[in-house]
């Protein structure tokens, strides 16, 4: 098992990046919470990760904080949530936000998330309910930074953002508007997706 990785950040294609250690380059799928915290690149990165193992492939997924990755094990162990959906419930909100919503039994608001339906919402708040209840969910909230240090071309950020939001079970269409209704010229990537997630909440 690869739990902890520390490398130089080569390559961000919106969700996956990938990061070099000693020579070889991983690629992992991470969270919006964990992309919007990375460095630019050429930096030095210290990533947790988890590895799940197919018989068609083998996924690594990387993760800013412990916390995260304790909270997308936690996800995925409940029935029928798989990484991608969990990845996708870490996107839209952070992992107190979650916390808090689950608290308070809040299904309106899972419902936002692609993927989640309401009979999924409602499920995923019974089995949730008893595994966060010693969860402190009073902690502060992850302060998802601006506009990035390099600013891509924005044909290309716009893409890069796109794509990022169909892995996160946007459909085509969906995530194509929520693009246009926030786009704005000179913006990164990571900024495109920030926005987009946040309009949609």
């Amino acid at each position: 098992m690869i739990g902890y990785l520390r490398g130089v950040l080569l390559d961000k294609q919106p969700p996956f990046i990938t990061l070099d250690v000693n020579g070889v380059g991983y690629e992992l799928e991470v969270p919006m919470s964990t992309l919007f915290q990375l460095p630019e690149q050429g930096k030095e990165l210290e990533l947790h990760t988890h590895l799940v193992v197919r018989e068609d492939a083998q996924l690594l997924f990387g993760f800013y904080s412990k916390r995260d990755r304790l909270m997308f094990r936690e996800l995925i162990r409940l029935n029928g949530v798989g990484p991608k959906l969990a990845l996708a419930l870490m996107s839209g909100m952070s992992a107190n936000e979650l916390i808090a919503c689950v608290h308070a039994e809040d299904t309106a608001r899972l419902m936002k998330v692609p993927g989640v339906g309401k009979k999924t919402a409602e499920r995923l708040l019974v089995e949730l309910k008893g595994r966060f209840k010693d969860w402190d969910s009073g902690a502060t909230a992850i302060s998802l930074p601006g506009q990035g240090a390099n600013v891509a071309n924005s044909s290309s950020a716009e893409q890069d953002a796109l794509s990022a939001l169909i892995s996160l079970g946007y459909k085509p269409a969906e995530a194509s508007r929520s693009i246009r209704a926030i786009f704005a010229e000179g913006l990164s990537s990571e900024e495109l997706i920030r926005r987009a997630l946040q309009s949609s909440t």
